[in-house]
């Protein structure tokens, strides 16, 4: 048994939080207490009610002493051997001291690093980013590589999928892309936009329509976008929505679309978790995991007429989109099950504790 504190210091949710309720849950359903440290009004509190035990603080700046200690007292209530913390500004006011806990600062971004030199032992969720730990002087032998994991999906009815074609107006024949994601330049939806205005409005006698699933600051130029691309009628945008499982099983092509500095790329594993076909670009994280033509049709960042041709190819190909779906599926079910990926993490803790903090 081993006891966790998990701290993140945002108020959105994201990549790193939906990270950490996933793996916060699994941790504590295999009977290792769990702990969650957040900030007042993030969608993590909701998001582990009545799973994970959770505390808010603060944490209104890196420089909150107040919350540093609100911190370092919750880890000593709540008996952490591991405090593991997500992004900069929690990682700035995780400080457990020379007998506190062992410390991990877990890394989904090539971020600047000054925030964590303090750490005890570092996690890369990619080899890029364990790279860049090593490349800005940290040691090696405590940089750590796990990739994410994806939670098993429960299939949505039949019911369920036609309500929410209902609901988004869609044509009972259409071709669906789903492309889910936060708007922000990284996620490269201006790219789609563009892509999806090459496509036509009809593939094999079927109307083509794009849900976009999300929300973030580049919403309102996207849509304004839309509309100077004259495709605005068949864009649908969703907003923040709780869970993209339905999207995803109502898609019949999921399409991601990144700029090269993307480091991730949790929609690929989600995609795949779902069997659901997949597009996505030649991104630092799909490079390193993604085996074309396999489990994805890849294409370069920031080319929307080579995107729009592999959009229209494949809906044009039910029996191409059936083995991208297929391989995804085996992927998702395999290099990054819940099972084996949280076991990393167990095994990590187990020897980062017999290690002891390296500040000692």
């Amino acid at each position: 048994m081993i006891r966790t504190l998990h701290v993140v210091g945002t108020r959105i949710g994201g990549g790193a939080e939906n990270f950490l309720v996933r793996l916060a849950t699994a941790l504590e359903s295999r009977g290792h207490p769990t702990h969650v440290v957040t900030r007042p009004g993030s969608p993590v509190v909701e998001d582990v009610a009545g799973r994970v035990p959770c505390t808010t603080v603060g944490m209104r700046s890196g420089a909150d002493f107040l919350s540093a200690r609100k911190i370092r007292k919750v880890a000593r209530s709540h008996g952490a051997e591991v405090v593991q913390s997500y992004m900069g500004r929690a990682t700035r006011l995780t400080r457990m001291g020379r007998r506190g806990p062992v410390h991990v600062g877990r890394l989904g971004n090539y971020y600047r690093l000054r925030a964590y030199k303090h750490c005890d032992a570092w996690i890369g969720n990619t080899l890029g980013i364990c790279r860049h730990l090593v490349a800005g002087g940290f040691p090696k032998e405590r940089i750590f590589h796990i990739y994410n994991f994806v939670d098993v999906p429960t299939p949505t009815s039949a019911q369920v999928l036609q309500g929410l074609r209902y609901e988004l107006d869609l044509p009972a024949d259409a071709l669906v892309l789903v492309s889910p994601g936060r708007f922000v330049p990284v996620k490269g939806f201006d790219v789609l936009l563009r892509a999806f205005a090459r496509i036509p409005a009809t593939v094999a006698e079927r109307p083509v329509h794009l849900v976009l699933v999300g929300d973030g600051p580049s919403s309102r130029d996207l849509e304004r976008l839309s509309e100077r691309l004259d495709v605005q009628d068949r864009v649908r945008w969703t907003g923040w929505v709780a869970s993209a499982g339905p999207y995803y099983d109502m898609a019949d092509l999921v399409v991601f679309p990144p700029r090269r500095e993307e480091p991730f790329g949790n929609v690929v594993l989600e995609a795949w978790s779902h069997g659901a076909p997949l597009v996505t670009t030649r991104f630092r994280g799909a490079e390193e995991f993604v085996r074309p033509e396999r489990d994805a049709r890849v294409v370069p960042c920031e080319d929307p007429p080579t995107l729009a041709a592999a959009v229209e190819d494949l809906l044009k190909d039910d029996n191409a989109r059936r083995t991208l779906g297929q391989g995804g599926l085996t992927r998702a079910r395999s290099d990054f099950s819940e099972e084996h990926i949280v076991s990393q993490y167990l095994d990590l803790y187990g020897r980062l504790i017999r290690q002891g903090p390296r500040r000692r």
